[in-house]
């Protein structure tokens, strides 16, 4: 076979061989075998297959003559078989190169051990060694196979450096990974725009919802509700702050119309009626006042206010607004109106004048006495009226004004003493408010004046006095002297009556011995001859002779107790015996006592229930009611009236005694109660007495630390009241007064 043919023949093989060693993509799979016994080492992919498969035809084709063969060569190679820096070396039979591609003047006359080295397998076994990595004799690294051709004929070797198989490895590995990394980079960054905006829409969300939430918290502190109206549906939407303020529990479903006009009062209008006439009017906006049931029964008041607005995508009107509960609003508005008319009410009930200014001297409010004060009409009385227009419109009624030194007067106050037309005078104190207003009171203090011009006067007199006292000093300086003389004689005076009152101790004590024992004697005596106990007298003379006996021995009886009572009483010889007594039953038998000599004036004496009780001396008391009783009873004409009453008060026991006697003149009322004391007039002539009743009955009630009064009026009757204290004073305190 000749080598033209045999190049044919492998012109597909070699073709095949440098496709495949074109493009070595894979990564190493081949061993290199390095001299000197180093260990393989893997080589790129492809990379046998590439350089083994040229070998067989062109080894073929070298037994032509070597120009037939290159040309031949030229012919049946592929165009990329040299590409990368490949090498294709043919041998004849001796090993001696023929023929390279592409041509190198350089290995001609070399053989191929000259140019792979004698320490390699290639040349010995050729397409059995495979594809090795060696070390050329220019010292180039490369990848090398040998094909040896049918025959012996010789053998065709392909050569590649290192670098070249690599680079184009490394080109193609940075390339895809570049790509890799482009393509992984586009997608991380897709990734994280995607997870961006996730995270953005997620917070979006969660801040519209915290939007919402406070949103919705602010409405219902806020007692404040949305509501969005469909007018054409009859549909209408509420926020949850609007069930809230009508304790309702919040629907996700739209109301009814009928549910929502169901909760407005009847009085406050229809909700139909209210948007068809904002419909027919073309109102836009809405703002008015209505109640609405709450769910517990109860009126809520809201404000509503609200917009008439349609949707861009159709006709449908909508009444969107908001409903404010003013409830609290309302009934604060309520309350300050009462208490600005209690305010009002106050001011003009007080007895001055009051006027109050704001900030800008415009009028508040007065009361009707500083505007007859003023003598202002009543237009100029409108609150808001300027201070200047008020003064014009006064009559001014100050004649002069006195401004008191009464030291520093404080910041923003003034008070001033005005006198007016009529002789009046006012205080007036003017003092500033917080808000910068001022408030102006007016004080009738006439009576203080005139109560200080009474001071002034007495001041005046006063200093003329201790001029008349320095002038009289000297007068008192002599009168002093006499006085002391006088003393002395006081005294002299003193020790002679003290002497005539135990001479007169010792005449009442004879007294009561002397006349008391006979006057028993004889009043006992005469009443045993008028009772005719040893028998009768014989004679209705002797009878009455006797009568007038024993009564004239019991008047004088009674005449010399009373003088008795009267001198121990004065002499201070009387102690008080108190106790608790109940004063009905003193009282009972005082009158018990004196109803057999009323009873035969024809007189009634009746005395009122009184439970009472009291701390007295019961015989002092008795001894009180019965000298009482005894002078009503004598001086009240038959058919008369004697009535004893007896009443506690805080202060203690008032008993008075009344009758409808001859009564007492009113001159003559302040010398009763002194010893020895009677009124005359043409009736006490008729009657006897010592006149020591009363005043026996004035020091009793004296010594229990009372009083008597006497009221009395001629011809009607006469009232005696007596006051006594709860507790009568100790016998040091008697002493002492």
């Amino acid at each position: 076979m000749s080598a033209t043919a045999t190049l044919d023949d492998r012109a597909s093989t070699i073709d095949g061989a440098a496709g495949t060693f074109d493009a070595p993509t894979a990564g190493p799979t081949t061993v290199r075998a390095a001299p000197q016994g180093k260990t393989k080492a893997k080589e790129p992919a492809g990379a046998e297959a590439q350089m083994t498969q040229p070998a067989a035809p062109v080894a073929a084709s070298a037994q032509s003559r070597t120009d037939e063969i290159r040309a031949r060569l030229d012919q049946v190679l592929p165009s990329r078989a040299t590409a990368d820096g490949r090498q294709i070396l043919v041998t004849n039979a001796d090993g001696t190169i023929v023929v390279s591609d592409p041509v190198r003047s350089d290995l001609e006359g070399r053989t191929l051990v000259d140019v792979l080295g004698e320490s390699q397998p290639l040349t010995t076994f050729g397409a059995r060694a495979g594809v090795l990595e060696l070390p050329l004799t220019d010292g180039t690294e490369a990848f090398a196979t040998v094909h040896h051709l049918a025959d012996q004929q010789g053998m065709v070797a392909v050569l590649q450096s290192t670098e070249s198989v690599f680079g184009a490895w490394r080109r193609d590995l940075s390339a895809n990974v570049t790509l890799f990394v482009c393509t992984s980079g586009v997608i991380l960054v897709l990734v994280y725009a995607f997870f961006a905006q996730s995270n953005r829409a997620r917070s979006a969300d969660t801040i519209y919802a915290a939007t919402q939430v406070r949103i919705d918290t602010a409405l219902m502190r806020g007692r404040c509700g949305l509501f969005d109206w469909d007018l054409a549906r009859g549909r209408m939407f509420w926020s949850a702050s609007m069930y809230d303020i009508l304790g309702m529990t919040p629907k996700d479903d739209l109301l009814g119309f009928r549910e929502v006009s169901a909760l407005v009062h009847p009085e406050d209008g229809d909700l139909f009626a209210l948007a068809d006439g904002m419909l027919a009017s073309g109102a836009g906006t809405l703002d008015r006042m209505l109640r609405m049931r709450h769910a517990d029964g109860r009126w809520i008041w809201l404000r509503i206010r609200a917009e008439l607005v349609s949707e861009a995508d159709s006709a449908t009107p909508h009444l969107i607004g908001i409903g404010v509960d003013v409830t609290e609003q309302r009934a604060l508005a309520e309350r300050s109106a009462t208490a600005d008319m209690r305010l009002r009410d106050a001011i003009e009930t007080i007895s001055e004048a009051f006027v109050l200014w704001d900030t800008e001297n415009r009028l508040v409010m007065c009361n009707s006495k500083y505007q007859q004060l003023h003598n202002l009409p009543d237009e100029a009385m409108v609150a808001g009226t300027a201070y200047d227009v008020v003064m014009r419109s006064a009559s001014q009624p100050i004649v002069t004004t006195h401004i008191p030194a009464e030291g520093r007067p404080e910041e923003g106050a003034r008070s001033y003493e005005a006198q007016l037309g009529d002789g009046r005078w006012l205080q007036i104190n003017e003092r500033r408010t917080k808000d910068g207003g001022f408030v102006s009171v007016g004080t009738d203090i006439t009576a203080l004046k005139r109560h200080e011009e009474r001071l002034m006067d007495s001041e005046r007199r006063l200093r003329a006095t201790v001029a008349d006292l320095r002038q009289s000093r000297q007068k008192l300086e002599s009168q002093a002297r006499q006085l002391v003389e006088l003393a002395e004689k006081y005294a002299e005076e003193k020790t002679r009556a003290e002497e005539a009152n135990r001479a007169k101790s010792e005449f009442l004590a004879n007294i009561s011995h002397e006349l008391r024992t006979p006057l028993n004697a004889i009043i006992g005596f005469s009443e045993i001859m008028t009772q005719g106990m040893f028998g009768s007298l014989g004679s209705d003379k002797y009878v009455e002779y006797c009568q007038d006996i024993h009564h004239s021995g019991n008047y004088l009886l009674g005449v010399i107790n009373d003088i008795l009572d009267m001198s121990r009483i004065e002499a201070g010889q009387i102690d008080l015996s108190v106790e608790a007594v109940d004063l009905e039953e003193v009282v009972h038998e005082a009158t018990r006592i004196m109803s057999p000599t009323a009873s035969e004036k024809g007189i009634l004496v009746a005395a009122g229930n009184a439970k009472i009780r009291m701390n007295v001396d019961r015989r002092a008391m008795k001894q009180i009611l019965l000298n009482l009783l005894s002078n009503a009873v004598k001086f009240t004409p038959q058919g008369g009236r004697v009535t004893v009453r007896a009443r506690a008060d805080s202060d203690g026991v008032i008993v008075a005694v009344e009758d409808t006697g001859i009564g007492i003149p009113k001159k003559e009322i302040a010398r009763l109660g002194q010893p020895f004391v009677q009124v005359e007039n043409q009736f006490t002539k008729s009657h006897k007495g010592s006149g020591l009743g009363l005043a026996i009955a004035r020091s009793l009630v004296t010594l229990h630390g009372g009083r008597m009064e006497i009221q009395s009026e001629v011809g009607v009757g006469t009232v005696v009241t007596v006051h006594l204290p709860k507790d009568p004073p100790r016998r040091e305190q008697q002493q002492a007064a």
